[in-house]
């Protein structure tokens, strides 16, 4: 399974050949997260020289969703902001994409191995049928205000839907209620309590900002939680709030706490130089990207 990560941004994460089969041109990727069993892996990557790989199957479901640059999937362009997404047993058409783009690559079930498709292939066929292709940067934004009871949006208790988040839906899959979907959240949105969910739960930030128990979530910045891991006390920042592209392995249920605390008490020891004579020094918080500070050199506030 993967490990839980929170809070890291793309900048601090090394750069690797891209995992590429039967494809012309370079790429390089960071791991966002990555999966040491299956291959199943959430990557930022961008593409050096102009890229293509011809029609085929993954081994795992896959999911692009194209943060700049333009990418051409059979005969559709996709640029900054739209998505495809093609499960597990279905062919995808022919791909390009231009020197400079960069794209989330999501990977589930499966690792990068893929099978250039045989023009007599049944799976070749069927592509454009279950082929996902979102225009989602034309797409409106859909108030969660406006969604029935027990639809996979973001609820607080009693069914009663948050106000201030917005949705556009890229992919949800019927039977298990695997989804990706974009997020925002207006600016001053808040939901206090603590919360975990029984499925995993990933976002990487595309803009704005947002604070939570695990810091300050920022573009370029990304978690991936196991299932119940406890998260919030969530505030959204920024002028225009803050948006992300979130994923989950099944339909998002919101589990509350109350009142919850962590408090930590004893009695200083050796705090410093002629303690306890002296003030003691100021408390000091590790941080967890070397983009935002030193690692353990951060006043905590």
């Amino acid at each position: 399974m993967r490990p839980h990560v929170e809070l890291i941004d793309q900048k601090d994460l090394v750069w690797h050949v891209a995992e590429f089969s039967h494809a012309e041109g370079e790429a390089r990727q960071r791991n966002l997260s990555y999966d040491e069993e299956d291959g199943s892996a959430s990557l930022k990557v961008e593409f050096l020289s102009d890229w293509s790989r011809p029609s085929g199957l993954h081994a795992a479901l896959t999911e692009w969703f194209v943060l700049d640059g333009e990418v051409t999937l059979g005969d559709q362009a996709l640029v900054a902001g739209d998505y495809w997404c093609a499960p597990k047993g279905i062919c995808t058409p022919a791909i390009s994409v231009k020197a400079g783009t960069n794209i989330l690559l999501f990977r589930e079930y499966g690792d990068w191995a893929f099978t250039p498709a045989d023009s007599d292939d049944p799976a070749r066929a069927r592509s454009f049928d279950t082929l996902v292709v979102k225009h989602s940067s034309k797409q409106e934004w859909y108030d969660v205000t406006d969604a029935v009871n027990g639809s996979p949006m973001n609820f607080e208790r009693g069914g009663t839907p948050v106000p201030g988040l917005y949705i556009k839906m890229l992919y949800r899959d019927e039977e298990t209620g695997f989804y990706t979907r974009l997020i925002k959240a207006k600016p001053g949105w808040r939901e206090h309590p603590l919360a975990h969910h029984p499925v995993f739960e990933e976002a990487y930030c595309l803009e704005g900002e947002f604070d939570y128990n695990y810091g300050k979530m920022v573009d370029g910045q990304y978690f991936f939680r196991p299932a119940g891991i406890r998260h919030g006390d969530f505030t959204a920042g920024g002028k225009n709030g803050c948006t992300w592209i979130l994923r989950c392995d099944g339909d998002l249920v919101d589990w509350y706490t109350d009142n919850a605390r962590v408090e930590m008490f004893g009695d200083p020891v050796n705090w410093g130089p002629g303690y306890p004579d002296t003030e003691p020094p100021v408390m000091l918080q590790p941080v967890r990207s070397r983009t935002v500070g030193d690692w353990k050199d951060r006043n905590y506030q």
